[in-house]
């Protein structure tokens, strides 16, 4: 069934979720090592309160700064994400700026739908009485209104620290973050373990690793203890649903929690702050990004806090606060059965202290050992036993061993498909598997899963920073079978190395040698400087194209009149010729647009918007009945923008080809990072930088002069996020017809946003062309 946004709540089925009527967090109270958050919980006429706290071993926080007590009311109100389908209001008192807000609350969101679909509609042992919850399409699932009663603060400024500067790793004692220690203390970086003590048995996990770090490297180990599992508890307790005995349950999940690994990466903040780190490692590996669908709803599979797409929104959070910090993964590509034998082949000292159960005790030496019998525990065995390295170096007993083993068969483990299938062949090659079936999964050998896998989705190859992708993919390549990367269905062999580029040692480079006579040159991007004969045999390989659309028009004094035209086709031949064969084809350049707001102004050439959306469809529904299946139009001048869209849906609706228009999107977030001007939209400082940049004879510096307009109502501004798109001719603004600031524009400020431009469309491009339209529809979000 589907419920409206705006139904009624006395026949929304999911009503019967809200129990609780409000949920406080805050203000938090702040000392140098401490930081204690209280919760209270308002339902059914009671009240209930506890606190939330954070320990740190040094002094990281300071109560007179105001940004540390923004970060700190950011620390505290984490755990609150988990129960935005539970409450009717979650207040959060402090001093959280508009960026927190909208994480807060984009972030709430996105859990309310993991928990609905990943604990209430799927089996869960804890919960009683959800038997018959209905499934629930919907745009959001939040049920709880997000408020903060103080006025917004001021945005505050986070830290920048040097790119090459310590790195650091959020730290638990498994097998993902020891390899990734390993790998970055190898490849020479200072690198910082940060491991998080939860209030529960699960520090077990950590306390072998820990301890090795703090004795062998005390300067760069450090923990934070918070009572976070405490809360989790604590907070059961209140949701009527669960079981009262769920903390006797025996159980690999939580009975209600997804959004965790923020919870702990929050606390690891003020280290990273206090000690200069911009980077910060996350141990998560190639199937965790994972998007599927559970009758009818996309989601995460639970593993949103997991997945690429976290790290980038954290990584985006932290750029809007003012910080340089960048969040990622060094594992993206390597499963977790080639995670398990990087470690165990070229870090065991490391490996002995992995633990990966969490159902461990601590023995008669103070060290944590693991049940043996839980499905990790079976997991880990499984993998160790297949790599032919021994189990008991990290803490299993033979007769655990042998158990786990003894269970495979009809227990199985968990795992993405390939990987058990892969798992289970090799253990059927040692003997070890009779049958060559583990649980439900048939044995069979799948080479991609000991390779590092490059894939547009999950793990495309500029996750990691270029200075450490040279560092770290040789140290991988050495222990897995090669490198693949994901063309459609198959995956086809891919040298990771050849697309970074090489570091700059400062010495003047040697010069290229020049390829021999017979070498092939680089296929031809441009449709229109093919023969047919040509375009033939490259319309069979490729379905995708690109079609610039540009305007002729005034760009002020110092700018040439076809910048929006060239800028939209340079762009288009520069993504094209980035992109991995096949390369996508590049439609010839519509170059007139919809620009009589700029006929005031000679050389301005405009074409009608029926006219120019008459034009534009018509090139697609030619470009489709040609082969093109999708059509990227890459739009070099803003006014053309609804437009296009028009075009676009008329293609989609009579081609039935996917057809989006780019006029910036893609990009324009991250430029805005490199520009000091607002209202910075026409001939001044981004595009007089970009123009410098590639046709430096065409601008006439001597002419440019500043023109930034000032409006008198936010809603008309043109970089408001508030604002309205409206209409006006730009010399009833602008006299000169700059709105901007050319004088702030430099030719390697231009570089840099040709190359962020670039490296956008690049990543849209090659997600589109491996998947069909099928596909396509099926990932959409």
């Amino acid at each position: 069934m589907s419920i409206d946004p705006g139904t009624d709540a006395a026949s929304d089925p999911l009503e019967r979720l809200v129990v609780i009527d409000r949920l406080e967090v805050g203000p938090p109270r702040i000392e140098p090592r401490r930081l204690t958050t209280p919760y209270t919980v308002h339902a059914g006429g009671e009240t209930h309160s506890t606190e939330l706290a954070y320990r740190w071993e040094d002094e990281v926080l300071d109560p007179a700064d105001p940004a540390d007590g923004n970060l700190a009311a950011m620390i505290g109100a984490q755990v609150a994400l988990n129960y935005g389908l539970f409450c009717r209001e979650i207040v959060c008192h402090g001093p959280f700026d508009e960026a927190d807000r909208r994480f807060l609350r984009a972030m709430a969101a996105n859990t309310a739908r993991e928990i609905y679909v990943d604990k209430l509609l799927m089996p869960n042992e804890f919960l009683v009485g959800m038997e018959d919850l209905p499934v629930v399409r919907r745009e959001s699932y939040l049920q709880a209104e997000l408020l903060f009663p103080e006025a917004p603060a001021r945005l505050l400024s986070s830290w920048t620290a040097a790119e090459d500067g310590p790195v650091a790793v959020l730290a638990s004692g498994g097998k993902d973050s020891l390899l990734s220690y390993g790998l970055l203390d190898e490849a020479g970086l200072v690198t910082h373990s940060v491991f998080v003590n939860e209030s529960g048995r699960h520090w077990h996990t950590a306390i072998n690793g820990y301890r090795h770090l703090r004795e062998t490297r005390p300067e760069t180990t450090t923990r934070v203890w918070t009572s976070s599992d405490r809360l989790f508890s604590w907070m059961l307790k209140r949701l009527p649903f669960v079981r009262p005995d769920f903390a006797r349950l025996r159980s690999d999940h939580y009975p209600i929690r997804l959004w965790t690994v923020a919870v702990f990466l929050f606390g690891a903040l003020p280290v990273l702050k206090r000690r200069g780190i911009a980077r910060l490692v996350i141990g998560d590996e190639y199937d965790t990004t994972y998007r599927t669908r559970y009758r009818g709803i996309t989601h995460y599979d639970g593993l949103y806090d997991q997945s690429r797409h976290f790290d980038e929104a954290l990584t985006r959070y932290y750029r809007r606060k003012g910080s340089s910090l960048q969040q990622f993964s060094l594992l993206r590509p390597l499963s977790e059965l080639l995670i398990q034998k990087v470690l165990v082949e070229r870090y065991p000292d490391l490996q002995r202290h992995q633990m990966s159960c969490h159902a461990t005790h601590i023995d008669e030496q103070d060290r944590a050992r693991p049940c043996g019998r839980c499905e990790k525990c079976r997991r880990i065995v499984a993998m160790l036993t297949a790599l032919d390295a021994d189990p008991t170096a990290c803490g299993y007993t033979p007769e655990q061993v042998a158990g786990a083993l003894a269970d495979l068969p009809q227990r199985g483990v968990s795992q993405e498909r390939v990987a058990l299938e892969h798992l289970a062949w090799m253990l059927a090659q040692r003997g070890l598997l009779p049958e060559g079936v583990m649980g439900s999964v048939k044995g069979r050998a799948r080479q991609e899963v000991v390779s590092l896998r490059f894939d547009e989705r999950a793990s495309p190859p500029d996750l990691v920073p270029p200075d450490l992708r040279r560092r770290i993919l040789p140290l991988l390549l050495r222990h897995a079978e090669g490198a693949v990367r994901r063309n459609g269905p198959v995956w086809e062999p891919f040298d990771p190395l050849a697309a970074v580029e090489p570091a700059n040692t400062g010495a003047e480079a040697s010069p290229a040698p020049e390829p021999p006579a017979s070498a092939a040159k680089p296929p031809r991007v441009k449709l229109g400087e093919l023969t047919w004969l040509e375009a033939k045999r490259r319309l069979a390989e490729i379905d995708t194209a690109l079609l610039p659309v540009g305007a002729v028009e005034q760009h002020g004094p110092h700018l040439p009149l076809d910048t929006d035209a060239w800028d939209a086709e340079h762009l288009c031949c520069r993504v094209a010729e980035a992109c991995t064969d096949p390369k996508p084809l590049v439609l010839p350049l519509i170059p007139y647009g919809v620009s009589y707001h700029h006929d005031s102004f000679p050389g301005t050439l405009s074409v009608g918007p029926s006219v120019l959306a008459d034009f534009v469809y018509h090139v697609g529904l030619a470009a489709a009945r040609h082969g093109i299946v999708k059509l990227i139009i890459v739009n070099g001048h803003g006014g053309n923008a609804p437009t296009l869209q028009l075009a676009a849906q008329k293609i989609n609706r009579d081609a039935r080809i996917f057809t989006c228009v780019d006029s910036g999107e893609t990009s324009d977030h991250d430029i805005a990072r490199l520009t000091e001007t607002p209202n910075d939209v026409h001939a001044g400082e981004v595009e007089t930088s970009t123009a410098l940049a590639t046709r430096p004879e065409l601008v006439d510096m001597s002419r440019a002069r500043p023109a930034v307009p000032a409006f008198s109502s936010q809603y008309l501004d043109f970089t408001s996020k508030h604002s309205v798109p409206w209409y006006e001719h730009t010399a009833e603004i602008s006299p000169t017809g700059v709105l901007g600031d050319p004088t702030r524009a430099t030719a390697e400020k231009g570089q840099r946003i040709w190359e962020l431009m670039v490296r956008h469309l690049v990543r849209l491009v090659e997600s589109l062309k491996g998947m069909s339209l099928e596909e396509i529809y099926e990932w959409r979000h």
